[in-house]
């Protein structure tokens, strides 16, 4: 036998009735795979699967709410746990609603439709909770055993939500791809779990004019003869649509992300888009020739129109270029930044550090009263268009810096700069740990955490909870309706400093 055509153990005999780990889990579990079985659903994942319970033993069934008894087609086992399909719902929760999108089920971009809006929100906010009590070892007021609890505990707001909680998304980033049983080019979303399109034409998330502009590209990509990227061979020219709009200006940009530098038809591209997009003000083409799931490429140039669109937040103008990042829900965005600067209880002489600073949205929203604010962000693009926004909202008293915040901090300590409050607002993996030591060393009054994962947040307020301070309050918000991500603003000030009034009052607090 040749070396490699072994199909035996690892030393080339064969396996001679040994299990490996996998079998024996299956064997200690007390379903097998295609059984059907009944399941008590008692909870939600993080990624919106029901969590169930049959004969002591977890089942994770996409689909099913608490509350509810359904028959599930057990699909993967595991020693502990295990995956199953659901067949029919036996008895349903008062809070399932019927899915308005039609490819609900099939797509991967929403995974809370089902669910009654106002239990989204109360969801949300029990998720937050968890995630503090479980991960941070956070005593949250109302939770737990009150008599251990006392008055220390932390005020969780309800989730603040929308009134109208469809059509909030400005921007849309849609991979390109081929039918595969008529070659037709498509553009959707993800199914769930995998990288297989669904081809879309109308999302109810998304506004308007994304959808169109979705639709629009389609139809040309289809009309021009374009290739869709095959992500197999690395071959196509097409991989991305991205749309954004200025909900207020009401502005649109196209992207088109290319693995090729030069776009075939690049003139029809930009003739036909005008023609069908009235409201177009740029049309940028960004080159991604890596095999990567990364959407963007390194090189962007404008086809035609500006190189940036605008909208406004709370009155403040912003530019916006293809690779900026602004938050998607305007609507929500100022609710949050509004709470923010709340938090930050600023009189008009604080110093302000705003950590992870982007395009200064929250940086601009501080200044207007603040006596200074400094910040900082790891991306130089980003720094140049946050020092653009500043001028371009005549606010002087803030000021921009590239490179990371855990080195440029330091040293603005070093040069004299201190901070009455800080506002980090990370990605979702949170602060670095030298950037939370920073905090710590230069002691804010006051440090404003705007998180956009709970379990993050959670890690990092242990650490500064160890350091000195003090968790106040928590607000989640909904910036990503009939989606499992929640959004929350926190409020630390130091332990020697915690006379703070509370910014709601924690009797209109529900679960």
């Amino acid at each position: 036998m040749r070396k490699g055509t072994n199909k035996g153990g690892s030393n080339g005999r064969p396996n001679r009735g040994r299990s490996t780990a996998a079998e024996k889990e299956r064997a200690d579990a007390p379903f097998q795979k295609n059984e059907e079985v009944t399941v008590e659903i008692i909870g939600l994942t993080h990624d919106g699967e029901g969590v169930g319970r049959a004969n002591g033993f977890t089942l994770f069934i996409q689909g099913a709410l608490p509350g509810e008894r359904v028959r599930a087609k057990v699909m993967k086992v595991k020693k502990q746990y295990g995956y199953a399909r659901l067949v029919e719902l036996l008895e349903k929760s008062a809070d399932r609603q019927e899915a308005p999108c039609d490819i609900f089920k099939e797509c991967g971009g929403c995974q809370l439709q089902h669910l009654d809006y106002a239990a989204q929100l109360a969801w949300k906010r029990q998720h937050v909770v968890d995630n503090l009590v479980r991960i941070g070892k956070l005593n949250v007021a109302g939770e737990g055993d009150a008599d251990a609890l006392g008055a220390e505990g932390i005020v969780v707001h309800p989730t603040v939500g929308m009134d109208k909680p469809w059509r909030y998304r400005n921007k849309a980033s849609v991979p390109i791809g081929t039918h595969n049983a008529s070659g037709e080019l498509i553009a959707g979303f993800y199914a769930r779990g995998s990288h297989r399109i669904i081809d879309m034409d109308d999302c109810l998330i998304e506004h308007e004019h994304n959808d169109e502009v979705v639709r629009v590209v389609k139809r040309i990509g289809r009309e021009l003869g374009v290739t869709p990227y095959d992500e197999e061979t690395g071959r196509g020219v097409l991989r991305h649509v991205m749309a954004r709009t200025g909900v207020v200006t009401g502005e649109i940009m196209v992207v088109l992300i290319t693995n090729v530098k030069k776009l075939p038809s690049a003139d029809r591209w930009i003739e036909r888009i005008r023609e069908e997009l009235p409201g177009v003000k740029s049309i940028v083409q960004n080159v991604n020739s890596r095999e990567t799931n990364v959407i963007f490429g390194d090189e962007t140039r404008t086809l035609w129109g500006s190189d940036v669109i605008y909208d406004e937040l709370d009155g403040i103008r912003f530019a916006i270029s293809a690779r900026s990042f602004y938050q998607v829900n305007p609507v929500q965005t100022v609710e949050l930044y509004r709470r923010a600067v709340e938090y930050a209880g600023l009189t008009g002489n604080e110093d302000v550090i705003d950590a992870y600073c982007g395009i200064g949205t929250i940086s601009l929203f501080l200044a207007r009263k603040a006596g200074r604010v400094y910040g900082v962000e790891i991306v130089p693009e980003a720094i140049e268009d946050a020092a653009r926004n500043a001028e371009l909202n005549g606010i002087e008293n803030a000021s921009f810096e590239a490179g990371p915040a855990e080195v440029v901090i330091p040293r603005w300590r070093e040069e004299g700069i201190t901070a009455d409050v800080i506002v980090v607002d990370p990605p979702r993996k949170g602060c670095d740990p030298a950037l939370l030591d920073t905090i710590l060393k230069m002691q804010p009054k006051r440090v404003v955490y705007v998180s956009c994962n709970p379990s993050t947040l959670a890690r990092d307020l242990r650490v500064l909870e160890d350091g000195g301070y003090k968790t106040v309050e928590v607000t989640p918000v909904d910036m990503f309706p009939h989606t499992t991500h929640v959004e929350s603003v926190a409020l630390l000030v130091r332990r020697d400093n915690v006379s703070v009034d509370l910014i709601i009052d924690p009797q209109v607090i529900t679960t």
